[in-house]
């Protein structure tokens, strides 16, 4: 994942062109994100999605699948390096998976009722496959004028709703009168790069390294969440 990271940032720089040294006119017909640019053509395409937690939730692994829409509001805006265009979007992913350990006795710390001090428990803790649905209503995306024909380079960011048939992270069964459960309903603000490698006119394979974090917002009695996890994403994109 590191490499693979490493490999599209060294796209995303190698290709990326100051203003003064864009396509002219005439060389647009044969340079299709040039095409996409001036036309501020809709994407849309299916992806897949694998990643794995890091930190205390390395354990924790995922598959995603959904599909992607997205528009180019802004013209191109000249800004050096950074010269590019601004995209909005969004995508929906019917079949979100996650993958953790198993169900297992845990011992678990509190603040005792006394209030001094530190109580414990040994108390089972959910695991297993989690399954439900994603959607990412809010996709900004900042996709850079490069030199190449085949090549587009993006980084972006987004915020997303997820929902699990059980409540995520792995809940824990505790003593009455003890908070303890987490929520079916998560929030994942997220941030990657990634490429369009056009493989015609008004097609292109995709490829994104994203850094998603997981949190309920504490509409549970507890948020432990995914601080942080890796995704890679693969994807296929029609244009139109």
């Amino acid at each position: 994942m590191l490499l693979l990271l490493l490999l599209i940032a060294g796209v995303l720089v190698a290709t990326t062109t100051p203003a003064a040294a864009q396509s002219s006119p005439g060389e647009d017909a044969n340079n299709p994100p040039a095409q996409i640019r001036k036309n501020r053509s809709w994407e849309y395409g299916p992806f897949v999605n694998w990643g794995m937690g890091v930190g205390n939730r390395s354990d924790y692994k995922f598959f995603w699948s959904g599909f992607d829409l997205l528009k180019p509001l802004s013209p191109v805006v000249h800004a050096g390096v950074l010269s590019g265009q601004f995209e909005y979007g969004g995508n929906i992913m019917p079949l979100w998976q996650a993958y953790t350990p198993p169900p297992s006795v845990q011992t678990f710390y509190y603040p005792c009722a006394t209030g001094t001090g530190t109580c414990s428990y040994a108390a089972p803790e959910g695991g297993g496959t989690f399954r439900g649905v994603s959607l990412t209503p809010v996709i900004f995306r900042w996709n850079f004028v490069t030199h190449s024909r085949r090549v587009q380079p993006w980084f972006q960011g987004a915020g997303g709703l997820i929902y699990t048939t059980h409540k995520f992270p792995p809940d824990q069964l505790v003593p009455k009168g003890v908070p303890g459960g987490t929520s079916v309903w998560n929030f994942s603000p997220q941030g990657g790069i990634g490429v369009h490698i056009f493989t015609a006119d008004k097609r292109s394979i995709d490829l994104s390294v994203n850094g998603v974090h997981i949190s309920s917002a504490s509409l549970g009695d507890r948020n432990p969440g995914v601080n942080a996890s890796v995704q890679v994403q693969v994807g296929y994109t029609f244009w139109k």
